[in-house]
């Protein structure tokens, strides 16, 4: 049994919630959003909790209603406070800005790297060095972050990339004579 599924997810007073079937639909100060919850999972609104149960005794199912709590909680995060990812760009040249609804980064290579801005994020960069991706959508912010990370990861000799902040790049040595 999952230790994560037990517990209820409390909603906050300024967040309304609705269960119908399988979907899970929040509302609150920073918008909405809705997840589809597994088939094996049961769902119940009940006294300002949502409560999720296996509704089989099968490895899926126990597999799957920790991750639809966990899945509803960040529901309830997001709609409340919302998610931020911060990036962090290291290297000689290496900068970002914003050019209308698109991000503009210059990792090294011939040509700059045009990032369009996907729908319900939204991207800063308050130094030229630095972005910070923030959103309700807790994958979705995290996605946007990791697509702009693989432009150049960090590689291990110089540590120039771009990473995530407070991410430990494991250096190594250079060649020796």
């Amino acid at each position: 049994m999952s230790r994560v599924g037990k517990r209820p997810v409390a909603i906050p007073s300024g967040v309304t919630a609705n269960v119908e079937g399988q979907t899970v639909k929040m509302k609150g100060p920073k918008g909405q959003l809705q997840f589809v919850v597994h088939d094996d999972v049961e769902v119940k609104f009940e006294s300002g909790e949502v409560k999720v149960a296996p509704k089989f005794k099968t490895n899926r199912a126990q597999a799957m209603y920790g991750t639809a709590r966990a899945q509803v909680a960040n529901l309830v995060e997001g709609v409340t406070k919302g998610f931020e990812k911060k990036l962090e760009i290291t290297g000689v040249g290496y900068r970002a800005a914003l050019q209308g609804k698109n991000l503009q980064i210059a990792l090294g290579y011939s040509h700059d790297v045009i990032f369009p801005i996907p729908e319900g994020i939204a991207i800063t960069t308050p130094k030229p060095t630095e972005i910070l991706i923030a959103g309700i959508d807790k994958q979705k912010v995290g996605q946007v972050a990791a697509e702009i990370r693989s432009f150049r990861p960090p590689e291990p000799y110089k540590g120039k990339g771009v990473k995530y902040a407070g991410e430990y790049i494991f250096r190594k040595e250079g060649k020796k004579k």
